[in-house]
């Protein structure tokens, strides 16, 4: 079970379009997260990744760098 709070305005059109389609409420929320779902892991597991690179203190290696040393220089 998940409880989640929403703007007044997301509130009436999610309303609405269920009143209209006959649909419930969660069904379009579940659809919203299944859609977008993969795109939003992307961003923050990368972003975090991104953060522990940072801490760790090592060196970056240049994209050309490693272009060259596996042969995909363009």
């Amino acid at each position: 079970m998940l409880t989640i709070r929403l703007s007044a305005d997301m509130e009436q059109r999610l309303t609405a379009l269920a009143n209209i389609t006959q649909r419930p409420k969660s069904f379009y929320v579940r659809e919203a997260l299944e859609r977008s779902l993969d795109d939003i892991e992307d961003a923050y597991l990368a972003e975090a990744a991104y953060e522990r690179f940072k801490a760790s203190g090592e060196k970056a290696i240049p994209l050309e760098d490693v272009m060259r040393e596996h042969g995909l220089e363009g």
